[in-house]
């Protein structure tokens, strides 16, 4: 596969992964369009582990990380598919855009690394007024919307945190081994979710919302991951992190021209402070290197 090829069908995926959490949940409610989504998911991931030749190794720090993978996996899915009932599926890219500067953090308070330094403050204090910008602009559209909005930081929170945690357990899986794992402790618990808090299939599925599954669970959850770690493996990783400020505009742009969903210029302020964040966070130190030496 062309490295270019990946890195563009990363965007893509990551920016309709939103839209197409937002249709799912059409007429069968959030519950049980994320099972069904991650059972298909753990089906296809067992499928390209077997095709790519690959065992799933069972060794103790391979354990650990299918447990952590999956407990977040099953944490964020279910605070990420809540809000989405609220909130514009645009705002979900955005917030989530947060876990570069999030996972940065956690990474310095747990594993000690990368001392703060100029640019990242200032990408995080630029992170934090644009998730207040969006918080005050949330406070318009209703009670519900400010809740969907801390159930989705709350979710973006769990996979930051995971991230940081997977990584210094240091089991060297690879991605569809990890992805795979993790589905195979996350899925029972959805399962058990939906069987307790609702238990009962639907009586019928729109086109839409079955299409919407059938995208997340084939492509957005197994496609996607293994084009995103094909394209970490081949590229500089300030290039990868480019995606994070492209798919948040591209969500919004395709809520708003899809799905009517609201852009007010708030809401584009608040995404442009976190973008700018976002970039300082991740370009800051060349950013000011350059600005220094320009003068």
């Amino acid at each position: 596969m062309s490295t270019r090829i990946a890195y563009v069908g990363v965007i893509i995926i990551w920016s309709t992964t939103p839209l197409a959490i937002n249709w799912s949940s059409e007429g069968v409610g959030f519950i049980f369009a994320v099972t069904l989504r991650m059972s298909l998911g753990m089906i296809a991931s067992w499928v390209m582990l077997r095709v790519m030749r690959q065992s799933l190794p069972l060794h103790t720090r391979a354990l650990r990380t299918y447990v952590v993978s999956g407990l977040s996996i099953y944490l964020s899915m279910c605070c990420i598919y809540w809000a989405s009932q609220y909130i514009p599926s645009g705002w979900i890219s955005v917030v989530f855009g947060l876990s570069p500067i999030l996972t940065g953090i956690l990474a310095m308070l747990i594993l000690g690394e990368d001392a703060l330094s100029m640019h990242k403050i200032l990408g995080m204090v630029m992170g934090v007024i644009g998730l207040t910008i969006i918080f005050g602009n949330s406070y318009h559209f209703g009670y519900e919307f400010i809740l969907g909005i801390a159930a989705l930081l709350m979710g973006t929170v769990i996979h930051s945190l995971s991230s940081v945690v997977i990584k210094n357990i240091h089991a060297r899986l690879s991605g569809i081994a990890a992805t795979t794992g993790g589905l195979v402790i996350a899925t029972p618990l959805f399962i058990a979710t939906w069987f307790i808090i609702d238990g009962n299939l639907p009586d019928s599925i729109s086109i839409r919302a079955l299409c919407a599954i059938l995208y997340l669970g084939l492509v957005a959850t197994t496609v996607g991951l293994s084009m995103y770690y094909f394209i970490l493996t081949r590229m500089e990783v300030s290039r990868v992190s480019l995606i994070t400020l492209i798919t948040p505009v591209c969500a919004l742009l395709l809520g708003y021209a899809l799905n009517s969903e609201p852009v007010t210029l708030g809401i584009l302020l608040g995404t442009g402070f976190i973008l700018v964040g976002l970039l300082f966070h991740v370009y800051g130190r060349g950013i000011i290197s350059y600005v220094l030496r320009s003068k």
